[in-house]
């Protein structure tokens, strides 16, 4: 088989995979690099459930009830210092929406000693919620969440190719190309606390992220494990 060839049988097997899953799915809140963001203004030790949709395609799925608070972890990539142009998520003096919640605009972040962000402050606006009707304004971005007292620690597995096809199958030597990347591993993520009681072989689509399934072997309800089945990047153009 050529290399074109096993490249897009490759590509095609995800998209079909992509294609099955989309509409049967919930799609769930994960931050699998989080930060914490802290809404100043937002009453402190007050709790309110939002109404999220389980799959904006598909409404037979239903909905469930998230937590929203004060304090939560969004995903490192959406918050930038300085951005590049175009970048609609959360920077210093930007608004966005927090998924099926508020807008909240960036007013301050704290770094450790190593010049990491390690907490991002905002203010949220409370007429903007959700469902209320506010149209005085909009934003351009809109990042997913997950609240920091409720969320659930996981482990997830990023599988990427076996093989390394970007340099060729095989080697000089005969033998196979392998991707040092095909597995990555990320030990302090936090999901939402609906996924608590997944269950080995569950699977869900992770917001913005792919579709991931509860591992088998090493899963546990204390320690759960999730394994990428394909991200939402597809390389696959249908032939027209």
């Amino acid at each position: 088989m050529s290399k074109a060839n096993s490249s897009t049988d490759y590509a095609m097997l995800e998209y079909c995979i992509r294609e099955d899953l989309k509409l049967k799915k919930p799609r769930m809140m994960a931050a699998l690099d989080p930060v914490k963001l802290v809404i100043d203004n937002y009453p402190e030790g007050e709790v309110e459930y939002l109404e999220v949709p389980n799959n904006l395609e598909n409404e037979s799925l239903g909905s469930r009830k998230v937590p929203f608070c004060r304090e939560l972890y969004i995903d490192r990539e959406d918050f930038m210092e300085e951005p590049p142009k175009k970048y609609f998520r959360l920077y210093p003096g930007n608004e966005v929406r927090l998924m099926s919640a508020y807008f909240v605009t960036c007013v301050s972040y704290e770094k450790d000693e190593s010049g990491k962000v390690t907490v991002v402050h905002c203010t949220y606006d409370p007429e903007t919620k959700q469902g209320s009707g506010f149209a005085g304004r909009k934003v351009k971005g809109t990042i997913h969440w997950v609240p920091a007292p409720f969320a659930v620690k996981a482990e997830v597995r990023l599988y990427e190719n076996l093989i390394d096809e970007e340099k060729g199958v095989y080697n000089e030597d005969g033998s196979l190309n392998l991707n040092p990347n095909s597995l990555t591993v990320l030990k302090e993520c936090y999901v939402e606390p609906a996924l608590k009681d997944a269950k080995p072989y569950d699977s869900f689509q992770f917001v913005r992220q792919g579709f991931f399934n509860v591992d088998a072997r090493d899963s546990r309800p204390d320690a759960l494990v999730f394994n990428r089945i394909v991200s939402l990047k597809s390389s696959f153009v249908l032939p027209k």
